[in-house]
């Protein structure tokens, strides 16, 4: 597209250009492929931008990355280091890439989320991509950026919260928030009672639309409830509700939580009110156990023998290291076991990224995490084994 780019941008009134695309990649060059986390075709949202000034250029990629991250916590409920890629990990066309980084406990590996980079001026001297400056007249290259995120975060929210019974949806984007499945129907029931049972279900399912939540009355009368039950609950719906005679004339029903099984009796009046605040707390629970099991799981160490304890213990690494490339290579190099294979648990650490934040400053002196390296460390980079 950049070859367009040169024809649409003539004049600085021409930018910012910002573009914004939905589209299928077909990658044929990699191996090993896993089910949504690395597919030889996938899906991808992608954003290519164009600046007059570094500085402008520089503001959105941080600002884009903010996004990402509010996509895995705010509606994945996942936690994400943000940071930057170290130069042997950028994209090889830019001066800088930054990410957002997932971790799965489960198999130890962190994942990355989504990139946004800067590139400079590179592809617009490539591409001749040049706008004319109002005050000196003279023709400047741009400045460009490129982002994107893939269908790759569906994998990692299954990664993250699902359990041995199967997905757990994060209310968010669960496409179906609240299923409703009476119970107690059975053949001594009377019709008067049963018809009282399907209007109960039906009116709180109402109300709950009108509320703006995503409900669905399962009113199949060819499966049980304990069918139904398990059903909904290898969907993945976050909250399912039960509602017998007895409850019925109790004026109640029960409440079940996907991610934690726990069951609660609401009273009909609070109903919606209280279904509505039940999925913010299933929300910020599946959040603060993520987070959990990344703080817990992130460990910080200057020597080497630790680093590789915590490596094979299934932890990521926050390590000094001095960003050269080759001694990149070295620790991922040294890391592995014998007789590894790419992509197994066995593989060496890569480094994830650059943290922004960084727990504590370089001393002066601190040496790079890998023993044979002499070179003075310039910040803590987190390592780990990598989908």
């Amino acid at each position: 597209m950049y070859p367009a780019y040169a024809k649409w941008i003539q004049s600085y009134r021409d930018l910012p250009l910002k573009l914004n695309q939905w589209n299928n990649v077909v990658r044929w060059e990699f191996k090993h492929p896993q089910p949504f986390l690395r597919t030889r075709e996938f899906l991808w949202q992608e954003g290519h931008t164009a600046f007059a000034t570094k500085a402008e250029a520089d503001k959105e990629v941080l600002h884009i990355l903010d996004l990402y991250a509010r996509i895995y916590t705010e509606l994945l409920a996942i936690p994400v280091i943000k940071g930057r890629k170290t130069e042997k990990e950028k994209f090889a066309g830019g001066d800088y890439t930054t990410t957002v980084e997932a971790f799965v406990s489960a198999s130890g590996r962190a994942i990355q989320g989504a990139t946004s980079h800067h590139l400079g001026q590179n592809f617009s001297k490539m591409f001749e991509i040049t706008y004319e400056d109002p005050e000196t007249q003279e023709k400047k290259h741009v400045f460009q950026n490129s982002w994107g995120i893939t269908t790759r975060t569906i994998g990692v929210m299954i990664m993250i919260h699902a359990d041995n019974k199967g997905l757990v949806l994060p209310p968010r984007v669960a496409s179906i928030q609240v299923v409703i499945v009476p119970c107690g129907i059975t053949v001594t029931l009377k019709e008067e009672e049963k018809l009282a049972l399907m209007n109960a279900c039906e009116e709180l399912e109402d109300s709950l639309h009108k509320a703006e939540v995503r409900v669905y009355g399962d009113y199949r009368d060819n499966y049980s409830p304990g069918w139904k039950f398990n059903h909904w609950e290898l969907k993945g719906v976050p909250v399912r509700v039960e509602i017998g005679p007895k409850d019925l004339k109790q004026n109640q029903f029960v409440a079940v939580r996907r991610d934690t099984g726990e069951k609660l009796t609401i009273k009909k009046s609070s109903g919606v009110t209280d279904l509505s605040n039940l999925l913010l707390q299933v929300h910020d629970n599946l959040l603060k156990k993520a987070n959990e099991d990344l703080t817990s799981h992130t460990k910080i160490t200057r020597d080497w023998k630790e680093f590789c304890h915590h490596l094979d213990n299934k932890n990521i690494i926050l390590a000094p290291f001095c960003g050269n490339i080759p001694c990149e290579d070295k620790i991922k190099q040294d890391s592995a076991r014998e007789e590894s294979e790419p992509g197994s648990p066995a593989m060496g650490a890569k480094s994830l990224c650059i943290p922004f934040d960084q727990l504590e400053g370089i001393k002066s002196g601190t040496k790079c995490v890998h023993p044979e390296c002499k070179e003075p460390a310039k910040f803590y980079t987190l390592f780990g084994r990598s989908y």
